[in-house]
């Protein structure tokens, strides 16, 4: 099992060398096998648009703790070494006697200019945290670089340096990540270990890649060897256009063993253009919260093919609410655009301008409807809530009325209210107990949740629910879709087999 690490470098290097076999018998393969005859000619067209990004960050190092840094910091590497080592000033016998001196950490990562007038772009993880940033030339001139602005959700950064007059600097353009297929040739040029300009080939494996390194993730794969320090660089297309920016890498070791990832030149274009304008990514907020639309939820609320993305909760303040969106309902288009699952939807919700009228194509038992919604803007620094999870060792019941489901249900009193802490906003019939071996267990429901509707329909006793139960068996229903709510008051919609 491997880790994913962004490809950024900072520390020594060990390099191997290929034998004379080695050589040899890449020398007999057939063309074919060598890949495309104009690699070269597109290493020769871009290499100068490609630079490295140099940092360097001071740090008053006060205690012998090591200090805590941002996943992914270009700086990880030289603390560890620090560390370990422990011979740098502060270290016991030291030549000043142990007390603790700033440090100077030093990194190294990949970029690509877009614009003559000095602009480059690079991964945020490169540059993050640092007090000095700057750019070096394929020519190995050095530039001083200003941090223009950087968005972490995409792992992007935009840079500025002011190019000498004398040299004009080489540019390199975004093309369409969309049209880019299976099988592509595709060449990555970047600093892998400090090494300088190097240039690796290899094709697309896959597209639209989830890592769960972001809410946006949609990232392309290649097997272009990408190693640590080429973090920020760019991927071309055979036609030297840009269509990635080389962001990741899967490996047990943290080299290159053929999984690398890249941003999409469709995403990475439209938060540099924001950067660039505005300094800061500004993104489309529909104020709801989503689930995954399994096979089971999709055959409950009669939607055929499996898709979509279902709402599980409206904020107040969001947009969505007025437009008059309801929990339960299952978004299937927004804007036009297709949304074949669940993450599909922050993305394009994202991209959307804010501000704008959008129609949203949603399904409501089982029949379509088509709303309306004005979107509202994205804070960074709203943070979504999570769903909150009672504890699990909640003693069951005894005033339990009906078992289903493997749940035992009870109607909500104040006595049971007060004993599980469940607000007074909150409706429906109380779980105090749950049988081990059901499928109700299996979706991790817990004594004190509460079941607020059944398929889409409010319930307020356990009779009325056993009820409702009864009568989807008889319409031959395979599954139940349950909007189970948290103490807290935080809904979730679970499908649960029939038996």
């Amino acid at each position: 099992m491997g880790a994913f690490f962004p490809s950024r470098f900072s520390g020594r290097i060990g390099l191997s060398v290929l034998t004379a076999a080695a050589i040899a018998m890449s020398a007999a393969l057939p063309a074919q096998a060598r890949g495309p005859e104009n690699i070269a000619d597109v290493a020769e067209q871009v290499i100068d648009a490609v630079v490295n990004i140099s940092t360097k960050q001071t740090v008053d190092i006060k205690s012998g703790a090591m200090p805590q840094l941002p996943p992914g910091s270009p700086f990880e590497e030289f603390f560890e070494e620090f560390f370990k080592n422990r011979r740098g000033p502060g270290a016991p016998g030291a030549p000043n006697g142990g007390t603790p001196s700033p440090r100077r950490a030093n990194s190294l990562g990949s970029g690509f200019i877009i614009d003559e007038s000095g602009l480059v772009v690079t991964n945020n993880h490169v540059i993050a945290d640092s007090d000095e940033i700057s750019v070096i030339l394929n020519d190995g001139t050095t530039l001083k670089a200003e941090l223009i602005g950087t968005d972490k959700k995409s792992d992007l950064a935009l840079l500025k340096v002011n190019p000498n007059p004398a040299k004009p600097l080489k540019a390199v353009k975004f093309g369409n990540s969309d049209t880019v297929r299976l099988g592509e040739w595709v060449i990555a040029i970047g600093n892998p270990f400090s090494l300088g300009g190097t240039v690796t080939a290899g094709i697309v494996s896959a597209r639209n890649r989830d890592i769960q390194s972001g809410p946006y993730d949609n990232y392309i794969q290649t097997d272009a060897s990408i190693n640590r320090g080429n973090s920020g660089g760019p991927l071309f297309n055979l036609n030297g256009d840009v269509i990635g920016v080389n962001t990741a890498i899967i490996s047990p070791s943290g080299g290159s063993i053929g999984i690398g990832f890249a941003v999409p030149a469709k995403t990475a274009l439209a938060v540099i253009d924001q950067l660039r304008d505005f300094k800061e990514v500004r993104r489309g907020w529909l104020g709801v919260r989503i689930q995954q639309v399994t096979d089971e939820i999709a055959e409950s609320l009669s939607i055929k093919p499996t898709r979509g993305a279902l709402i599980a909760g409206i904020d107040d303040k969001g947009p969505a609410k007025p437009a008059g969106i309801e929990p339960g309902d299952v978004v299937v288009k927004f804007d036009g655009k297709d949304i074949k699952e669940m993450r599909d939807l922050p993305r394009i919700v994202a991209d959307t301008p804010v501000g704008k009228d959008v129609e949203v194509l949603i399904i409501r038992k089982g029949k379509e409807e088509t709303k309306t919604v004005k979107l509202g803007r994205l804070d960074d620094g709203e943070k979504q809530a999570a769903l909150a999870t009672p504890k699990a060792d909640a003693p069951e019941d005894k005033s339990s009325v009906k078992k289903a489901l493997g749940l035992d249900l009870g109607n909500l009193t104040a006595e049971l209210r007060k004993k599980y802490k469940i607000k007074e906003s909150v409706k429906g019939v109380l779980i105090t107990g749950v049988d081990a071996n059901s499928p109700a267990a299996e979706k991790r429901l817990q004594p004190g949740m509460v079941i607020a509707e059944v398929q889409q329909q409010p319930v307020t006793n356990a009779a009325d629910l056993q009820k409702r139960l009864d009568q989807l068996k008889k319409d031959g229903k395979k599954a139940v879709v349950l909007l189970v709510v948290s103490p807290d008051g935080d809904p979730n919609f679970v499908a649960i087999t029939l038996q």
